[in-house]
């Protein structure tokens, strides 16, 4: 589903003009944004958690030339960890 597929749905949905559900749906995408970049956890009770992750930095290999290595720098990324909720959703359990 694409952001644009959402605000259509949404606005459909509940009556609301698309490009008021497109404001509202992009400040909470530009929030959630701003707040993991300040290294907030992000939490929506049954849906999931939102948080950063330091990946350490590494020795990578190109598979083509083993003997060739690449150091790869320390990194940031985003983590979801699904809730309860949509968890035993999508497992069917």
């Amino acid at each position: 589903m694409t952001k644009r597929e959402m605000v259509a749905r949404i606005a459909a949905e509940t009556g609301f003009a698309q490009t008021d559900v497109f404001e509202v749906v992009q400040r909470a995408l530009d929030l959630m944004t701003e707040s993991l970049c300040r290294g907030d956890r992000i939490e929506f009770r049954n849906f999931g958690v939102f948080e950063i992750q330091t990946r350490k930095a590494r020795v990578g290999r190109n598979p083509n030339r083993p003997e060739q290595t690449v150091r790869i720098p320390e990194r940031k990324t985003v983590k979801f960890k699904p809730g309860r909720i949509m968890r035993r959703r999508i497992t069917g359990s």
